[in-house]
């Protein structure tokens, strides 16, 4: 993202309300950054990183690996990152082009297609519930590898089921175990590490 004095400044506020933490600093960004975009501090306490789930998005993302969201709030959200650093394709499960099924949300039917299609992808669930069991269904058919899942969905039904067993999988994920979450915290995330994972590519490519 583009920085201003302001954000600077509200960052600087983020940073002195947090205080300690446990975080590794690249998880802190992350975190700080969901706070920026949502003025939530509870989210400090409710994000999960899974075990080297920032190193391989951040290789997925140098590799210019596909992105697939499952609403357009979530890919506007990282549009201007992304075009700006290493331009990896975005698509969105909204936007497919699929035969309707009764059975499965647009959402849902969508993201399976885009799955299939880019099945080491890095996916990015905002809100569609359905969308995160979807994907999660493929995984347990080893259907699909994703080298990241970012999952946030708000949810009443399921939700923390789905999240329960993308937490089972070998795949890498970062979630919010809870009820909370929306697009604008799944697309605060992706922006963060995109972030991240320019700064370190740059800096290899300064050092060969």
């Amino acid at each position: 993202m583009e920085w201003h004095v302001t954000d600077a400044q509200s960052l600087a506020i983020i940073d002195s309300e947090i205080g300690d933490h446990v975080f590794s600093p690249a998880e802190y960004e992350i975190v700080r950054r969901v706070i920026y975009a949502t003025a939530d501090f509870e989210y400090k306490s409710l994000i999960r990183f899974s075990e080297r789930a920032l190193q391989a998005g951040a290789a997925a993302l140098a590799a210019r690996s596909t992105i697939v969201v499952d609403i357009p709030m979530v890919q506007v959200g990282i549009a201007y990152d992304i075009q700006n650093t290493f331009a990896n394709p975005v698509y969105c499960s909204m936007e497919a082009l699929t035969r309707p099924q009764k059975e499965k949300t647009r959402a849902a039917w969508g993201i399976e297609t885009l799955a299939k299609r880019y099945p080491e992808g890095i996916f990015v669930v905002g809100q569609a519930q359905t969308a995160l069991t979807a994907l999660v269904d493929l995984i347990e058919a080893e259907e699909i590898q994703p080298a990241l899942i970012v999952a946030t969905p708000v949810g009443f039904v399921n939700v923390d089921t789905a999240k329960g067993r993308l937490q089972d999988s070998l795949v890498p994920h970062i979630i919010i175990d809870s009820r909370k979450g929306n697009a604008v915290v799944a697309a605060a995330i992706i922006d963060g590490l995109v972030d991240l994972a320019w700064q370190a590519y740059e800096q290899e490519g300064n050092s060969e």
